[in-house]
């Protein structure tokens, strides 16, 4: 079994449950199910990539478990507590890193502990975040002066700064150029490492989801149903031209309907 966080660290992430999950939404006057009996446990410190065919869902239960909005029916637990709303234990970070273009680098890091009223004397751990993703030098930086890749950075610093025990990644990297991705990638593994913190990822990017995570999990067509787990049996750092990685991905493929396309 490949180890999740060192031991010393784990402690710092939060158990997920989700127990028999089924969401829809209202559309021209239907109800339109997404997820359908999803049931899935997550152990602390672990790494899942969720994987599906667009629009099946993944997204949607990423917003639920950032509490976001209420469930349908089901529940979702994070250390057995029921999750009834947002909670800056779990901060979510979103494909379009979302900065304030009138506000800089360290401002913008800033927001959450701003939100919370803890601005001033928690205000070191802004600069903790920025060094964490490597931005110390462009504290004082505008988002227009920044590259794609730097401002995903700093919306990971935004996370960072509240030290989430479960962080939520939707499509993160979904923007950036091929070379960046690569780099934020193995930063992410590294920021999750040292951190020890859940990570839950929804990808499109099958080769992606087997470089980062210990588990992917596969859903199917909308309303999404848990098609299958695939624990990933290597330690990190992972090399894309690992035979075992794509023979997994071979299967992935073929588990998504694309298997001719290999």
């Amino acid at each position: 079994m490949v180890a999740l966080a060192t031991a010393v660290e784990a402690a710092a992430g939060l158990a997920l449950r989700i127990e028999n999950l089924s969401h829809g939404f209202a559309l021209d006057g239907e109800h339109l199910p997404v997820l359908q009996r999803v049931s899935l446990d997550v152990a602390a410190g672990e790494f899942i990539a969720l994987l599906g065919p667009s629009g099946c869902g993944k997204s949607t239960l990423l917003r639920l478990v950032a509490g976001l909005e209420p469930v349908d029916s089901g529940r979702l637990l994070a250390d057995g507590e029921s999750i009834s709303g947002p909670d800056p234990s779990r901060v979510v970070v979103f494909q379009d890193p979302t900065l304030y273009p009138w506000r800089r680098v360290w401002d913008n890091v800033a927001l959450g502990l701003e939100a919370q009223g803890l601005l001033k004397t928690h205000a070191a751990k802004v600069d903790e975040a920025l060094e964490k993703v490597g931005l110390s030098q462009f504290a004082r930086a505008f988002p227009r002066q920044l590259s794609g890749g730097m401002a995903q950075r700093v919306a990971l610093a935004r996370a960072l700064v509240n030290q989430p025990r479960l962080l939520i990644l939707d499509e993160p990297l979904g923007k950036l150029d091929s070379l960046t991705r690569i780099t934020m990638q193995k930063e992410l593994i590294d920021l999750w490492q040292r951190q020890g913190y859940t990570a839950l990822l929804v990808t499109h990017d099958v080769e992606e989801a087997l470089l980062l995570a210990n588990r992917v999990i596969v859903f199917s067509d909308r309303p999404a149903t848990l098609q299958a787990q695939l624990t990933i049996e290597r330690p990190y750092p992972r090399h894309r031209d690992d035979p075992y990685l794509v023979d997994l991905r071979r299967q992935i493929l073929g588990l998504l309907g694309l298997g001719e396309n290999w």
